[in-house]
């Protein structure tokens, strides 16, 4: 079983490509999607059960690979130009949530005991990610009840999120948005970066993924062994600042940055990534969740992508760095790279992973401030 569940995550992903190039409805899904939905059916078929550990370690695996693989390919010159805007952005996202999260816990405070503290966790998690929700539920010494209650609704209201910015997030705010504006001369789409590429052999294109492979898994161990050198601890943190730094490094090396390959292999380590991520879900658990925590999470979300987006308007910033910036802050570095390709712009890469990072250590201080400003 643990054989099959492994096929599942790793050849998966490249079925949902060869269906989605195929059919107008599942391009429109898109393969991220795709494979999320599938790990979940996956994860919560009742005559099938799957190895919960070896889809953490998958999880665990994968992101750190895909980093560097989706940033040696990266113009950095080019993401200097764009670090105004996307700076501004960021902001703007962090305002939405400070707000949002202050709001909602006075609203639902009568109803729920621990308000104060769940508004300190939404607002790590959604200007830093998950580790910022944990952590920060152990500092604020939140019931248990109450984690998996917040976890579960977070995962449900980010799903839904998700769609919306793999799906219609584009069109959408390009109609009071101006469109993103390219640094590069000639600006390409992915699918004209990948029309590009030299034709390659099938034993040339194996040698040269199995490189970037390579590449990856020494800049991976070259961030744990940092980490384990300065923290004694597997910071992931430390670890995605290291990753992103060397991946920076790797970008100004012409032969590496001249690898077209490793933004694709990087992008198909990301969906296994989904594959792995959605079979963790329970279902069940998400459907005995209280609708309170899910009016709760579901409101926070809301109000702070309409203040976000306000905010936007009124300066005039495009939609692409917006949508980056908001998937930053609300889920962190993993999904930046699925939704910059559905975007169909390589260029927002950097600026999402560089603010996801900021958020990811702005996150614990920002909630916890969060919290003892509403704590009773």
């Amino acid at each position: 079983m643990v054989f099959l569940q492994l096929l599942l995550f790793i050849l998966f992903p490249a079925l949902a490509l060869f269906a989605t190039k195929r059919s107008r409805a599942l391009d429109w899904l898109g393969p991220v999607v795709l494979c999320y939905m599938v790990g979940i059916i996956a994860g919560n078929l009742p005559f099938v059960s799957l190895n919960e550990s070896l889809s953490t370690t998958i999880t665990e695996i994968t992101v750190p690979l895909a980093i560097p693989l989706l940033l040696f390919s990266t113009n950095f010159s080019s993401w200097i130009r764009l670090a105004r805007p996307t700076i501004i952005s960021f902001g703007l996202c962090i305002v939405g949530v400070l707000l949002s999260s202050l709001a909602a816990a006075r609203i639902f405070a009568p109803y729920l005991e621990e308000s104060w503290k769940v508004a300190g966790m939404l607002t790590g998690v959604y200007t830093g990610g998950t580790p910022n929700l944990n952590a920060i539920g152990l500092a604020l010494d939140v019931q248990k009840e109450t984690f998996v209650l917040v976890h579960a609704a977070d995962v449900v209201v980010g799903a839904i999120y998700l769609v919306f910015l793999m799906t219609v997030a584009q069109q959408l705010l390009l109609k009071f948005l101006p469109p993103f504006r390219s640094a590069n001369a000639s600006p390409a789409t992915l699918e004209q970066v990948a029309s590009a590429s030299p034709a390659r052999s099938l034993s040339g294109y194996v040698r040269y993924t199995v490189l970037a492979l390579l590449l990856a898994a020494v800049t991976a161990g070259i961030s744990i062994g940092l980490s384990l050198a300065v923290t004694g601890t597997l910071s992931f943190t430390m670890i995605i600042l290291t990753l992103t730094t060397l991946g920076i490094a790797g970008s100004f090396i012409p032969k590496i940055r001249q690898m077209d390959i490793t933004y694709d292999v990087g992008q198909y380590l990301l969906l296994v990534f989904s594959v792995a991520v959605g079979s963790m879900a329970n279902t069940e658990k998400f459907l005995n969740t209280s609708p309170l925590f899910l009016y709760y999470v579901g409101s926070v979300v809301t109000l702070a992508v309409i203040i976000h987006i306000s905010l936007a308007y009124l300066l005039k910033l495009d939609a692409d760095t917006v949508i980056i910036t908001s998937t930053a802050g609300i889920y962190g570095p993993p999904f930046i790279g699925p939704v910059a390709n559905a975007l169909k712009n390589r260029e927002v890469v950097m600026s999402g992973l560089t603010t996801s990072l900021v958020g990811l250590a702005l996150g614990n201080y920002l909630g916890l401030l969060v919290a003892y400003l509403l704590k009773p």
